[in-house]
C-alpha cells in the first residue's frame, strides 16, 4: 500500500490498469431470463443505430453469457473503444459497451476512427442504456444510469467488472460485413435485472467452512471434562496426574488453559516502496488516459432537446472550485485550469489521499 505522501503502490496502479478491485467469490448469473430481455431489445438497439448512422443495418443474433474478466479480453481487439454507462440509482454495479476501432469507424461511415466516431458510439450507449431502462422502469423504479463516457485505448487498461458478469453480444451486420457489440454488466447488476423480470435468485459458489479458533475449542473442552464427574476429578492430583491407580508424573492436567496467543498482523503502512519501486517500473512505458472533469449535470430528456447554439448548461461546480483529475475514469487528484500561450492546462493542486483513492477504486 502507499504511503500519505502522495505516490501511488503497485497494487492501485494495477487497479487503474485492469479496472480490478478485491476478488469477489463467484456468481450463479440467471442467462436464460436476461436472454429473453435483451432478445426483447434487440428491436429497441437497432433503432438506435440506425438512428444515428445514414446505413441501415441488421443485428442477426443477441447471445447473453456469464463470463470472466480473462475470457473477455481474449475476445476483445487489442485496442478497443469502451463506453462507460453505470448504474447510479435503483440498482448497482458496473454497465459498459466495447467494440473495436475499426469496427466503430466502419458503423459510423468514416475512414478511421475520430472524434465524430466517438460521440456517435457515446450517444448510442446513452441510448441503449436509456431505452433499457424505460423497458424495465416500472419493475425498478428509480432506475437510472449516469451519462456516458468513452475512451479508446488497450483493451488490458478497459475497465472490467471483478468475478463473472453477463456478457451480451450483437452481431451487426451491414451487407457481408459483421461487427461485435459487447455489453457488460456487473453480476449483481444484472441478477437484480433478472430478480425483477421474475428470474431466479442469484446463488453464488458456496463458501468454504472457516476453521474454529482454537480459543473457541477450549469451553467445550472444558465441558467434556466436566462430564466426567466428580469421583475422576478427585483421582488428579497437581504433584503429577493420577487416574485410575496411573500416575503420569510431570505432566500437566489435561484441562490446563491452552496456549491462545493473538494474531499479529503486519502493519500495512509498512516501508514496502522500495520493493513496488522494482514492479512499477515495469510499467512506467505504459499510456494512460488522463482527463480533467470540470463538472457535471443532469437534464431531462426534454432539456437536451431542446438544446442548440448559446444554450448555457450549469454545472455542479462553483467558480473557483478545484476541477477532478482522473486516469482510466478513476479521480487521483484536484487542480486548477490555467492557460499555458494559446492553450488550456491544468495545475495540481492536491493528491488525493490514499484511502480516497482506493475507495473510488472498489
Amino acid at each position: 500500500m502507499s504511503d500519505v505522501s502522495g505516490t501511488i503502490s503497485q497494487d492501485e496502479i494495477d487497479a487503474l490498469l485492469g479496472g480490478v478491485g478485491i476478488p469477489v467469490s463467484d456468481v450463479a448469473i440467471d442467462v436464460s431470463t436476461l436472454q429473453n430481455f435483451y432478445d426483447g431489445m434487440k428491436d429497441k438497439v437497432l433503432a438506435n443505430l440506425n438512428g444515428l448512422t445514414s446505413q441501415s443495418f441488421e443485428i442477426s443474433a443477441v447471445v447473453v453469457e456469464s463470463l470472466k474478466r480473462d475470457q473477455l479480453l481474449s475476445r476483445l481487439s487489442v485496442e478497443v473503444v469502451s463506453v462507460y454507462v453505470d448504474y447510479s440509482a435503483g440498482i448497482s454495479g458496473n454497465h459498459s459497451f466495447f467494440i473495436s476501432p475499426e469496427s466503430a469507424a466502419k458503423i459510423a461511415g468514416a475512414d478511421s476512427y475520430n472524434d465524430d466516431v466517438s460521440g456517435m458510439f457515446q450517444e448510442l450507449a446513452n441510448g441503449i442504456s436509456g431505452a433499457e431502462i424505460t423497458s424495465i422502469g416500472s419493475k425498478l423504479p428509480g432506475l437510472a444510469s449516469n451519462p456516458a463516457t468513452i475512451s479508446n485505448g488497450p483493451s488490458a487498461a478497459a475497465t472490467i467488472p471483478d468475478g463473472d458478469f453477463a456478457l451480451v453480444t450483437y452481431t451487426i451486420t451491414l451487407g457481408a460485413e459483421t461487427f461485435n457489440l459487447f455489453e457488460v454488466v456487473s453480476a449483481n447488476a444484472a441478477n437484480s435485472i433478472a430478480g425483477a423480470l421474475g428470474g431466479g435468485s442469484s446463488k453464488g459458489a458456496p463458501a468454504q467452512q472457516a476453521p474454529q479458533p482454537v480459543m473457541n475449542q477450549a469451553p467445550q473442552m472444558q465441558m467434556q471434562m466436566g462430564q466426567m464427574g466428580q469421583p475422576m476429578m478427585n483421582q488428579m492430583q497437581m504433584g503429577g496426574m493420577q487416574m485410575g491407580g496411573m500416575q503420569m508424573g510431570g505432566m500437566n492436567p489435561m484441562m490446563g488453559t491452552p496456549n491462545v496467543q493473538a494474531v499479529q498482523y503486519p502493519n500495512l503502512m509498512g516501508n514496502g516502496a522500495a520493493g513496488e519501486q522494482g514492479n512499477i517500473g515495469l510499467i512506467m512505458d505504459v499510456f494512460m488516459e488522463m482527463t480533467v472533469e470540470l463538472g457535471r449535470a443532469k437534464k431531462q430528456i426534454k432539456d437536451i432537446l431542446g438544446m442548440g447554439e448559446g444554450t448555457i448548461i450549469e454545472l455542479d461546480k462553483l467558480a473557483g472550485e478545484p476541477v477532478d483529475i482522473l486516469v482510466n475514469h478513476k479521480p487521483i487528484a484536484k487542480g486548477e485550469v490555467v492557460v499555458i500561450d494559446e492553450n488550456f492546462g491544468v495545475r495540481v493542486t492536491e493528491i488525493l489521499a490514499q484511502n480516497e483513492r482506493v475507495s473510488d477504486m472498489h
